[in-house]
């Protein structure tokens, strides 16, 4: 270490994990840097972020603000995809501390001479960096600061905004420290961020009853899922289906002959994770429902499920990458006292977890090559975690655009874990979060805390796997609350498309879970059905496309309210120029009001000053004053409100207005 190095920089972030992780970003966003930098003594301090895509040989450099208390701050925003990096470095500036220095003594009635005399060689080293027109100005300065014929005329010239740039940009030193880490972030595009996601099973896209689906029949229904908003179609697992213990409706153990059984149930002789079930059609088939959908600006995403049916080819070709049990029977997948005896786990502590991880990332690839950028990865923390850090980095590394979303409903540090690696999106327990205190709880984790940086939420009312119990009890107007709170609260969101919008409820006795399951029988859906939540549906998506700040879900910033059956929040986008307030009612049965406390401050407005608030869903406008306002919330109706606040703005001649 260089003892002449005098500055130490601490408690870097974001920093995950000692930057064992990389944060993550899509293109666009702001990468915000805070730091501690400071040194001995009194000397001022300057504190650079530095900046760079992977594969550029040089930094991009930014001063970085005090924020107080050796505190400091700058930002970069990342304009491609891939990785990049960043660091910060440090160093006593000598030339602020000498500028401070002097301004001090002429007040104080000190002679100048030497102390113009040292500020000149300083001005003199900088330009012997620069070059141009900035060397000849800097030169220019040394001289007139050195030669001034009083001190009274040196100090303007010192303490000017343009020497102090031209310094900050060539003043440089050798005795600066770098912090120890190069940091790390994964930039995505924009739809890791926002989407809007529309699970279907392909199989029950039907003509008829007792027919079965195939993906010529779902192009039909694309030009509805386009309307409503989405920007994903989400299929379950389209591959062939295995015949050997396949499940019965409602999970039954045996099954009848015309059951298709579950499509998790992966392979069988017409082929294993490359394949297509011959009843849905061919690849090609394939192919042309992904040119359909790209035509309705929709992309397609697949299920990924790493696990085998008895019947695939993988347990003939490979029984190297299965467990054996002493019997010589294979183990089959299981979590008591519940058993999964359709399908089998690979055993990724197999002597042979080379070949078996290199299969499995050929199938990413295989489906990539088809025009598919989305995975959604089923049941991800039952895989040993080196596997998903190695096979998403190994994927990325070609194809910086493609989207892992995680299927994780599992222990926090583990869903967390799994964020880290590499997963895009995760799903939540948004799920099973009813109440006031328990949204704003998990918001506030989810937005507030270190985890931001590298867990993106994706919220769903409903999965096939999923009937939260509020839905079975609460009607129409617990769906709508469901989907309000998704659609707003986060910037990703999905529904388990038909059977959320027919407000499908039955369960099975006892349980969180579908009777008559679409798991394990094919379902045709009534897409005319006149009590669809369609409606709704497609004008909070129409909302959410039109308004920045529902765009991100970083932004949530939760009201006051007097009764804990409303939960009320700000979104605003980061330039504040797009400002909503969204109340929901949480209670199904009941209508219910309360009032509401605004933080006029933070909406650039104050007491006593009235501003307009127009209800996107219902296109109503009112004018509201003060910071208690009163909502009312009919339960009837849809029981939420999405304002858009219109703060007052001032005209030359300080005429109040509305936009």
């Amino acid at each position: 270490m260089d003892g002449r190095k005098r500055v130490v920089i601490e408690r870097v972030s974001p920093e995950i994990d000692c930057g064992r992780f990389p944060i993550k970003r899509v293109v666009g966003e702001t990468v915000t840097v805070r730091a501690d930098v400071f040194g001995d003594g009194h000397d001022a301090i300057s504190a650079r972020l530095l900046y760079r895509k992977e594969g550029e040989d040089s930094w991009s450099e930014i001063l970085m603000a005090p924020l107080g208390n050796d505190r400091w701050e700058a930002g970069f925003i990342v304009t491609e995809l891939g990785s990049w990096h960043y660091t910060v470095r440090g160093g006593i500036d000598h030339f602020a501390t000498w500028r401070g220095d002097l301004e001090k003594k002429f007040k104080a009635g000190t002679k100048l001479a030497v102390d113009r005399q040292i500020g000149a060689e300083l001005i003199d080293k900088a330009a012997q960096r620069a070059g141009g027109e900035e060397q000849e100005r800097l030169l220019e300065m040394a001289r007139r600061i050195r030669d001034a014929g009083a001190d009274a005329d040196a100090l303007p010239l010192a303490q000017s905004s343009e020497l102090a740039q031209l310094m900050a940009e060539h003043a440089g030193s050798d005795l600066t420290t770098t912090y120890e880490k190069e940091l790390e972030v994964v930039v995505e595009r924009r739809e890791a961020l926002f989407s809007a996601w529309y699970e279907l099973f392909p199989r029950s896209c039907c003509t008829g009853s007792g027919s079965h689906g195939t993906f010529r029949d779902c192009e039909r229904f694309l030009p509805l899922i386009a309307e409503a908003g989405f920007d994903v179609v989400y299929f379950p697992p389209i591959h062939p289906i295995g015949r050997t213990n396949r499940k019965g409706k409602n999970n039954a153990p045996i099954a009848e002959e015309e059951d298709p059984g579950s499509p998790w149930a992966i392979g069988s002789a017409e082929g294993g994770h490359k394949a297509i079930h011959p009843a849905l059609g061919t690849l090609e088939d394939f192919d042309r429902f992904i040119a359909k959908a790209g035509e309705y600006e929709l992309q397609v995403a697949i299920d990924i499920a790493f696990q085998c049916s008895p019947d695939h080819p993988y347990v003939r070709e490979h029984p190297e990458w299965f467990r054996w049990r002493p019997d010589g029977t294979v183990q089959y997948a299981e979590n008591p006292p519940k058993k999964y005896e359709d399908i089998i786990p690979f055993d990724f502590e197999s002597a042979e977890w080379h070949s078996l991880r290199e299969e499995l990332r050929s199938v990413f690839l295989f489906w990539i090559e088809r025009g598919v950028s989305i995975f959604r990865v089923d049941n991800p923390h039952t895989k040993p975690f080196p596997f998903w850090e190695w096979v998403i980095r190994e994927v990325k590394r070609e194809h910086p655009d493609v989207i892992f979303l995680s299927e994780a409903f599992t222990r926090p540090k583990v869903m967390y874990r799994l964020a880290k690696l590499g997963f895009s999106q995760s799903y939540t327990y948004f799920s099973w979060r009813n109440t006031r205190w328990e949204l704003e709880q998990y918001m506030r984790e989810l937005t507030g805390s270190e985890v931001r940086e590298f867990f993106r939420p994706n919220f769903w009312p409903n999965t096939p796997d999923i009937l939260p119990e509020i839905l079975q009890y609460g009607g129409r107007p617990a769906f709508a609350v469901r989907f309000l709170l998704a659609a707003t609260l986060s910037a990703s969101y999905g529904i388990y498309g038909p059977p959320f919008e027919l407000m499908v409820a039955d369960p099975l006795p006892g349980r969180e879970e579908y009777l008559n399951s679409e798991k394990y029988e094919v379902r045709c859906w009534d897409w005319d059905d006149p009590r669809s939540m369609r409606e709704l549906i497609s004008s909070v998506n129409r909302i959410r496309r039109e308004n920045p700040a529902l765009q991100t879900t970083w932004n949530v910033r939760f009201c006051e309210t007097d009764n804990d059956n409303i939960i009320c929040y700000l979104k605003m986008s980061e330039d504040r120029s797009n400002c909503l307030l969204i109340a929901v009612n949480l209670d199904p049965f009941n209508s219910q009001e309360g009032n509401v406390r605004l933080p006029l401050e933070e909406l650039g407005t104050s007491a006593g000053h009235p501003f307009l608030v127009h209800d996107l869903l219902s296109d109503e406008r009112q004018i509201w004053h003060g910071e208690l306002n009163r909502v009312a919330l009919d339960v009837r109706a849809v029981p939420g409100r999405i304002w858009q606040l219109r703060p007052r703005l001032r005209r030359e001649n300080d005429f109040d207005y509305y936009m």
